[in-house]
């Protein structure tokens, strides 16, 4: 995802939410400083180039879909996913958070030698002081929503799961299915459905950028606002 593509929609998530950029671009350079010196990840250093990708949502439904997420090529879980799926023996390949998520399982990971995504927003400059120096920072990707910086890249996406499914398809996925995404919870909040509302909007974007369609917005397209998506 080239920036200069993503930063109109950036711009419309910040107005709908009322994010300040400069509190994203804040917390950008501070987890640029505080892997600064080492030898970080890049998306080069992912490659799904001709596989299938599992995109793991941390959804309720996520444990019925495991087998759909152990039969594919490669999986990248969002937050708490990746527990679930390393719980049921799932294998992550990546694990994509901003660090908000239970347990230690980020720092499991990288120290393991998984890839995992830290993402850096206005919201979680607390979590990336305290959990970013514990992991092992040469399976870290840092990552923004805002423009990218120094080591710190942005692949595109807004949610967890939007981010991941971005960075399957930044990085070659042939074809990416989608496992534990449950739009309609009802257990989430107001804040967490608008959030939900973009990374379905998002989606359809990326499907139509893809040229391919995502069996989880079957039956849903019709009602999805495509406003501000670039054709």
């Amino acid at each position: 995802m080239d920036f200069d593509t993503w930063e109109p929609v950036y711009e419309a998530v910040l107005a709908d939410f009322g994010f300040p950029r400069a509190d994203d671009e804040r917390a950008r350079d501070l987890l640029a400083d505080l892997v600064a010196g080492a030898d970080v990840l890049t998306p080069a250093d992912l490659d799904f180039a001709g596989r299938t990708v599992a995109v793991a949502g941390a959804g309720p439904s996520l444990e019925e879909d495991l087998a759909d997420a152990r039969s594919a090529d490669a999986v990248v879980a969002a937050s708490d996913a990746a527990a679930v799926c390393r719980e049921a023996g799932v294998a992550v390949d990546c694990m994509v958070t901003d660090l908000d998520e239970e347990g230690d399982v980020a720092r499991e990971l990288t120290h393991a030698g998984v890839p995992v995504a830290v993402h850096a927003h206005g919201d979680n400059e607390p979590a990336l002081r305290e959990r970013v120096p514990a992991l092992a920072l040469g399976s870290v990707l840092p990552t923004t929503q805002a423009a990218p910086a120094g080591p710190v890249c942005n692949p595109g996406g807004f949610t967890d799961g939007d981010r991941a499914a971005f960075l399957a398809d930044h990085c070659g996925a042939a074809s990416l299915r989608f496992v534990g995404w449950d739009f309609d919870d009802p257990s989430v909040g107001p804040l967490k459905r608008r959030k939900l509302n973009w990374a379905e909007r998002l989606l359809r974007w990326l499907e139509q950028r893809r040229g391919e369609r995502f069996a989880v917005l079957d039956g849903r397209r019709g009602a999805i606002d495509e406003f501000p998506l670039p054709d």
